[in-house]
């Protein structure tokens, strides 16, 4: 198995991540070796016949659309049906020459939500930790941003973003790395960290604040998104089992609770900016991922309860400064 990330390394060389490659080459190699998915070869075959874009229209500030100059009939339905071998697409919508990849989840509607509260991310180098297949990282660079790196251990993810990047021309500053956050020395050097749809799986969540405190340099944003549950400051749900049908979900606080937690873990100017209920328009099964899903997790007579009784998904957006004399 081949997968370069070389053209990573030569981005980097040049800018404020270049200290990233005393380890990275190392982190990657053994991901090669030790940690590759059992059907990355087929994906990889399939990836390769995935043509290099050459896009007509780009649009990645309102959505994700690609359109190449006049793609026959024939080679769209083909390469639907190639991108259709790496179900299940989660993180979308995605459209590309007349396909559209209705995703699990509807994460423009996050994006939105979230959008008019952040720092303008012209021009910034920012870092998306548990990107998914890399769908937001669009939405980033669409919104300026000058170097976009996400991060995320999932090798089908990988070849999802990869398959994206080739169509539309792998020109952008963009980029995948098949890495935990955990992996991720000290870099404190960008301008902006997300971290969407992940604290609720780390089994230590003030640890996890402090990783992403660790990537930002002096005065950078965390913008931080995940399950909270209704209560005051001292509100926190441990699910003794799983958690709409998850096994992996550990701490959900009142977003109350998670501001404190921020504070305590050495970030300033901490705001609540939104909290939204998880309908079942904005996750459900599609042809594109047809697994179970939030229909599937939630009581059947009350759509405000998890399948297991507890209190039905809700997500709050937090929005944090690292301390500019921060030591």
């Amino acid at each position: 198995m081949n997968f370069n990330f070389s053209d990573f390394y030569i981005a980097i060389a040049n800018n404020k991540l270049a200290h990233w490659l005393n380890v990275l080459p190392a982190q990657i190699t053994q991901w090669q070796t030790q940690q590759v998915h059992g059907l990355f070869p087929k994906w990889t075959k399939m990836l390769k016949k995935i043509p290099v874009g050459e896009p007509s229209f780009i649009d990645i500030k309102n959505q994700v659309r690609i359109e190449q100059n006049s793609l026959p009939v024939g080679e769209q339905k083909k390469l639907e049906n190639l991108l259709k071998n790496f179900h299940p697409w989660r993180k979308g919508p995605f459209h590309i020459d007349g396909i559209d990849i209705d995703t699990e989840w509807h994460s423009d509607w996050k994006w939105k939500r979230l959008l008019p509260h952040i720092t303008p991310l012209k021009d910034r180098y920012v870092l998306d930790v548990g990107c998914g297949n890399g769908y937001h990282m669009w939405r980033m660079l669409g919104e300026g941003a000058k170097f976009v790196t996400g991060i995320d251990p999932s090798d089908l993810f990988l070849i999802q973003f990869s398959a994206i990047k080739k169509l539309m021309g792998q020109t952008q500053p963009v980029y995948l790395l098949p890495l935990g956050i955990e992996q991720l020395p000290i870099l404190a050097a960008f301008d902006t960290v997300f971290s969407m749809g992940v604290l609720y799986h780390r089994r230590s969540p003030i640890d996890h604040l402090y990783q992403l405190k660790n990537q930002l340099r002096e005065g950078g944003e965390l913008v931080l998104e995940t399950l909270v549950v209704d209560g005051d400051e001292k509100t926190v749900l441990v699910p003794a089992g799983r958690y709409a049908k998850m096994p992996n979900v550990w701490f959900l606080p009142s977003a109350k609770a998670l501001k404190i937690w921020l504070e305590k873990a050495g970030f300033e100017n901490v705001s609540i900016v939104d909290e939204a209920r998880t309908t079942t328009e904005e996750q459900r099964s599609t042809p594109w991922m047809h697994h179970k899903s939030l229909p599937d997790f939630l009581d059947p007579n009350d759509e405000y309860k998890t399948a297991e009784g507890l209190p039905a998904p809700k997500r709050a957006i937090l929005i944090a400064q690292k301390p500019k004399n921060h030591k």
